[in-house]
């Protein structure tokens, strides 16, 4: 699962942009920041493009209201052992947290499952950096991962925090820009990260002044980009020989294995008056030639 996203500079709200495999990326890659030109012309605070790979035999949920008066709009993991955990979501209360895992060549069989990070901050009343802190103290319990949190707030201002348990000690919050994140730390320039980054700033700048739904068509057509970008060193090394049998097919924005690939595909828009509009197209039956689309739309309590 890889992401990016972009906070305008302008009034200091945020936009995301996250695109399939686990997300990752710390490395000092610049941040991005959306043109004046585009900020003054476009009215979301929050743009998240976001891909979820995964095992298609994996058992899932597809995105779905639940929770206390049904306020959490998630997907929900179904494994054994590890039912109710999510990757991504979003609460009328203005809460969001996504999840990527890093890529590790080799992973604790014991470890406690990485999608309750995002499910329990969802529900639980806590700021998302105070979230991030507490969970910080306990991330050698996990496999390695990336987790973004935010408090989204018409009134108050949006918050985006960050950390990755592979990385800094501590979570930082995020100062207004555009980034992106793989299967390693946040911002780290794996080729396929940047491109798709690329792509994501390109589609925003040519569905300006054009209705919603022509911006999410032109994400999810960077979503399911399968074009590799090969060579790339960091993926090699941080993977070793995890990842070489499927490098061809796991350095694309889409990835596309045999049993194992982009099956999920989210874009997540906030405008300025706190509307939100959640797109969902999800893999029909383990069967990557069909999918159905979802479109959930609502206004955020905070």
């Amino acid at each position: 699962a890889a992401q990016a996203w972009q906070c305008l500079s302008d009034r200091g709200h945020s936009a995301w942009a996250l695109e399939g495999i686990p997300l990752g990326g710390k490395d000092p890659e610049p941040m991005y920041r959306l043109p004046e030109s585009l900020s003054h012309a476009f009215f979301f605070r929050l743009i998240l493009a976001s891909n979820r790979d995964e095992f298609y035999h994996r058992p899932s949920k597809v995105a779905e209201f639940w929770g206390n008066n049904n306020e959490i709009l998630s997907g929900l993991d179904m494994e054994e052992g590890k039912e109710g955990g999510t990757w991504l979501g979003i609460s009328t209360r203005g809460k969001l947290a996504a999840l990527t895992n890093y890529l590790q060549p080799r992973q604790d069989p014991d470890a406690r499952g990485r999608g309750e990070l995002v499910a329990h901050f969802l529900t639980a009343d806590m700021d998302s950096f105070s979230y991030l802190k507490k969970v910080s103290t306990e991330g050698h319990l996990y496999n390695g991962f990336n987790l973004l949190a935010a408090d989204l707030s018409t009134e108050k201002g949006d918050v985006f925090c960050y950390y990755g348990n592979q990385g800094e000690p501590e979570p930082i919050v995020l100062a207004p820009g555009t980034y992106g994140l793989s299967n390693a730390l946040l911002d780290t320039p794996w080729r396929k990260l940047c491109f798709g980054k690329r792509l994501f700033l390109e589609a925003v700048e040519r569905s300006q002044a054009l209705p919603k739904e022509v911006l999410v068509a032109q994400l999810l057509d960077v979503l399911n980009n399968e074009e590799a970008q090969l060579p790339d060193p960091a993926i090699e090394d941080q993977g070793r020989e995890y990842v070489q049998p499927i490098l061809s097919k796991y350095a694309a924005v889409c990835v596309r294995c045999p049993g194992y690939g982009t099956r999920t595909n989210t874009v997540i828009l906030v405008d300025v008056d706190g509307h939100v509009t959640f797109t969902e197209r999800s893999m029909v039956d383990k069967d990557p030639s069909r999918w159905e689309t979802r479109t959930h739309e609502f206004r955020l309590q905070s």
